[in-house]
């Protein structure tokens, strides 16, 4: 029996092994001690059950108990997309087959979703992005962590664009909301994803950012355009004029994606006492420094000058691996 814990929550799990077979399970313990425990445990069976009967893979549910905060679980494996993408160009076959899958899971995983299954929101909209994004970018990284002003009055006509730009994008699809390489399983070929469930319903582009822009993993330029290519050329298959809507409004995602990821970071490390996650810092800020100088847009100039500063002040070491 084996013990191990989420990334960046307090969920604990099991690995119970089959008395009689070389098969195991997961067992996910997370005691129902408020209200969030008792929605996130909701939306991990209630999102679980609907993804797999719509043919995602995730692992099946066998069984539950609500009250005490417990469930059993298929076990898709150990290896984390995280481990097996060393080699960028051989990776791109790999990457391929995740981006396809995914599209599958929004498509398919919109129809009949209840957003009442939703653990924080039914839909990712202009308070996610800026309670649960810029704000937390502002309050936990450049507030917390950084140590900067509390105030930023400078920024907040760039949020504000940044979300009434976004809140505008069809957002009617299934998003995963945490889709990077260490929550997608790979096992014999076969690709698994796991915790979903902070899903709800939301733009395509976002769960597309979270892959590509992944800090763990730290794509290139090029093997970032290629998979989004993938991508792209799938969806342009099933619907060119929201193939369209990607290729425009990705970037914005990227960047509100990219400030989730320092919130989040600075939050883990300074609050959660987590501080492992303090080593990708760096390259989160090295990241959303060349996203916003890469996009030729004078309303995000403050946040741009700003990101261009805290950047100069970052020092890219070799990049680190994350097996805890």
């Amino acid at each position: 029996m084996e013990q191990f814990q989420g990334d960046g929550s307090n969920r604990l799990f099991w690995r119970i092994p089959c008395i009689k077979t070389n098969d195991s399970f997961i067992v996910l313990v997370n005691p129902p001690e408020n209200s969030f425990t008792r929605r996130e445990n909701t939306a991990s069976v209630k999102i679980g059950r609907h993804l797999k009967s719509k043919g995602v893979c995730v692992p099946e549910i066998y069984a539950y108990d609500m009250d005490k905060g417990w469930i059993i679980m298929e076990d898709l494996g150990r290896t984390r997309l995280q481990e097996v993408v060393s080699d960028e160009q051989a990776s791109i076959p790999v990457y391929a087959k995740v981006v396809k899958l995914l599209l599958h899971m929004q498509l398919k995983g919109a129809e009949g979703f209840d957003t009442r299954w939703c653990c924080q929101t039914g839909y990712y909209d202009y308070t996610v992005m800026r309670i649960y994004e810029s704000d937390y970018f502002r309050n936990a990284f450049l507030g917390e962590y950084l140590g900067l002003k509390r105030e930023w009055p400078e920024l907040e006509p760039v949020f504000t664009y940044m979300a009434d730009r976004l809140s505008l994008l069809r957002n009617h699809f299934f998003l995963y909301r945490d889709f990077q390489s260490r929550n997608i399983l790979v096992r014999d070929g076969q690709i698994g994803f796991v915790d979903w469930q902070g899903g709800r319903l939301g733009p395509l582009g976002y769960d597309l950012a979270s892959l590509l822009i992944d800090p763990y993993v730290l794509l290139s330029h090029d093997t970032q355009a290629a998979v989004f290519q993938v991508y792209e050329t799938l969806l342009r298959k099933h619907d060119s004029t929201l193939a369209d809507e990607l290729v425009r409004d990705y970037p914005f995602l990227a960047l509100q994606r990219n400030l989730q990821i320092l919130g989040a970071f600075a939050f883990l490390t300074r609050i959660r006492k987590k501080t492992h996650f303090e080593n990708y810092i760096p390259y989160a800020i090295h990241s959303l420094n060349q996203r916003l100088e890469e996009i030729a847009d004078r309303k995000l100039t403050p946040l741009k000058n700003l990101t261009r500063e805290i950047s100069r002040n970052f020092s890219l070491r070799a990049h680190p691996q994350t097996n805890s």
